[in-house]
């Protein structure tokens, strides 16, 4: 190891590093695939960022001078058997399947460092500091576009809702014979909504015919009010409960922060109605807490907090089971960042139109293992 510690010291420190990445799992088990390490200025002094590369989501660490070289190290034996480091001077590449007889190579420099800043500014959908209609109604910016630092949280998760929005975006963007149908169940004040049309009728110019359902007769008179006020014409927020809304079909249909089983009728509406894309942040589920029976994990159950994150993790992992099973595509994602809110986890179900029977099958299996009978059923076996 002491050879690979001086390679990492003289790259990182005598050279000019522009960035290392660290490849080849050792383990598939590995949660991420990639580490991608970065100089950065931090309070105008050097040090590292580890980019951490998992399939649906990327995370940030920041690394001090002098712990970056026992990173570095820690990464080779735990995780990683290629690592290749590129400097101005010299691209270097280590094959460490074995760490202590590495095999190195060198050959000369490929790559230039750009000026060293941290955090570079995000490039968001909607950007900060440039007027948005609805974003100014809302109260989120100032009519200079000044995002309200009170609401960035709210800011950042409507440009994460549109950057989850502009990756299916493709399903619909050849969309010429009628108008794109979307309805947001329990849309609340409405955030996400507004979003949606802004994103695609005044970003994409698409034909979109977008409904808004909640219960709270006040909250829709404003919604309403506000598209009013914007001539959004395309967009209509209306009273009423999910499962008892009616309709004939839906392009997408988006619940987000649906208590329980609203969740459900939620998601049994939209596969009835043949829907391409759903966008589902589930919330409160409660439904499966009195339920869950199995002597194996007891000993976890027994404990009201556990039974309960363990509940919401069950339920979640069902709603995607009989997603999969009615021909839909589901990943579970990040929505959120956890400092924002818990519930945070997004299930994203894009429509194959084949049905998956090793799913349907996987589905029943789960129920029987924690004799439960969730709302989810009303899909159908």
């Amino acid at each position: 190891m002491n050879e690979l510690k001086q390679v990492f010291n003289q790259c990182l420190f005598d050279l000019t590093p522009v960035k290392v990445i660290f490849s080849n799992v050792r383990k598939k088990s590995l949660p991420y695939r990639k580490v991608v390490l970065r100089p950065v200025l931090l309070q105008g002094e050097l040090a590292f960022q580890a980019e951490y590369q998992y399939e649906k989501k990327a995370i940030h660490e920041n690394i001090a001078p002098d712990q970056i070289v026992g990173t570095c190290l820690e990464l080779i034996l735990r995780d990683f058997k290629q690592i290749n480091l590129f400097t101005e001077e010299e691209d270097i590449q280590i094959l460490a399947a074995k760490p202590d007889r590495p095999r190195i190579t060198r050959k000369p420099g490929t790559l230039c460092r750009e000026a060293l800043t941290h955090n570079q500014s995000k490039h968001y959908i909607i950007p900060d500091k440039a007027p948005c209609d609805f974003l100014i109604h809302l109260g989120v910016m100032d009519e200079k576009g000044n995002v309200h630092q009170k609401h960035y949280s709210k800011f950042r998760q409507i440009n994460r809702f549109l950057e989850i929005l502009q990756d299916v975006f493709p399903r619909f963007s050849q969309k010429k014979d009628r108008p794109l149908r979307i309805i947001d169940f329990g849309c609340g004040k409405a955030y996400l909504t507004f979003a949606l049309y802004y994103y695609l009728k005044v970003l994409q110019n698409l034909e979109v015919e977008i409904i808004g359902l909640d219960l709270k007769e006040d909250v829709i008179a404003f919604c309403n009010q506000v598209a009013a006020d914007l001539h959004y014409d395309e967009l209509t927020f209306l009273m009423g409960d999910i499962a008892d809304y009616t309709n004939d079909y839906a392009d997408m249909v988006v619940t987000l922060h649906a208590c329980d089983t609203a969740t459900d009728f939620a998601l049994i509406n939209a596969v009835h109605w043949n829907t391409e894309v759903i966008l589902s942040v589930p919330c409160c589920q409660h439904e499966l807490f009195s339920q869950i029976q199995n002597d194996l994990h007891q000993p976890m159950l027994k404990h009201g907090i556990i039974k309960d994150r363990f509940t919401e993790l069950l339920t979640d992992s069902l709603r995607g089971l009989k997603l999969e099973a009615c021909g839909y595509n589901v990943a579970m994602i990040e929505f959120t960042s956890l400092e924002h809110t818990s519930k945070n986890i997004m299930i994203k179900a894009v429509k194959t139109r084949k049905e998956n029977l090793e799913a349907a099958q996987e589905y029943e299996t789960l129920k029987r293992f924690y004799n439960v009978s969730p709302a989810i059923d009303g899909l159908g076996k």
